[in-house]
């Protein structure tokens, strides 16, 4: 089935690509989505080489920081550029090559079948494919991820992920680095937010991960300390 716009229901579906240093890839992920109507909206975070020229060359809609700001900033820049622009749904998804793109008709099929406002990809249906310190952190995670919520979250620190507007409208992320994930997680359950998901593959291929598995779970753990505290009655 093409992923055309059209052929669902005519809703606008934006796609957010944080990038660093991903002149390897964004190319061919643009010109991909652009052929198939998605609008792509890559957000650089300060990327050294040329990665905005090449995401700019197929077609891409920018923002564009001169230095490294953070993740999670690049992906609450790019929402509040969707919600400035019409959309109706937003993907996000990495810069690298990592996700299938022919897995985005899987998220809007799940968000219409489900009516949830979130639809996570989840890679932990096939664990081994992933590196196993990445692996180790995102079990640990998703764990604790599950307790707050009072759900069972496979894989809460995926990227590849759908937000309805409604969702990008109510929650109020404050987070600039890789917590933000879990941060939509504590706020969609604040907000009373359905959470759905999907099974997806990742594709790696021995590319680093700029996640440091020890430093990255030692800001998620202060970071829910931190919510803990700021959501206590």
């Amino acid at each position: 089935m093409s992923s055309d716009i059209k052929n669902w229901n005519g809703m606008s579906v934006f796609i957010v690509i944080p990038t660093y240093n991903e002149v390897s890839t964004i190319g061919s992920i643009v010109r991909d989505l652009r052929a198939r109507a998605f609008r792509a909206v890559v957000v650089d975070d300060g990327s050294h080489d040329h990665t905005i020229v090449d995401a700019n060359k197929f077609g891409a809609e920018l923002v564009v920081h001169s230095k490294n700001v953070g993740k999670g900033r690049c992906i609450k820049e790019g929402l509040e550029y969707s919600m400035e622009n019409g959309c109706d749904i937003v993907i996000t998804m990495d810069g690298d090559g990592q996700h299938d793109l022919a897995e985005i008709d899987k998220f809007i099929e799940q968000y219409k079948a489900s009516g949830a406002d979130i639809v996570l990809g989840n890679r932990m249906h096939n664990p081994k494919r992933m590196p196993f310190l990445r692996r180790c952190t995102n079990v640990f995670m998703s764990f604790v991820i599950s307790l707050i919520l009072g759900e069972k979250i496979e894989d809460s620190q995926c990227g590849y992920r759908l937000l309805s507007r409604r969702a990008i409208e109510r929650m109020s992320l404050r987070t600039t680095k890789y917590e933000i994930e879990s941060e939509m997680l504590l706020e969609a359950k604040r907000h009373g937010l359905g959470i759905s998901s999907v099974e997806i593959d990742s594709i790696y291929q021995g590319e680093s991960s700029q996640i440091n598995p020890f430093f990255d779970t030692i800001r998620f753990v202060k970071f829910i300390i931190y919510e803990s505290l700021r959501r206590k009655p």
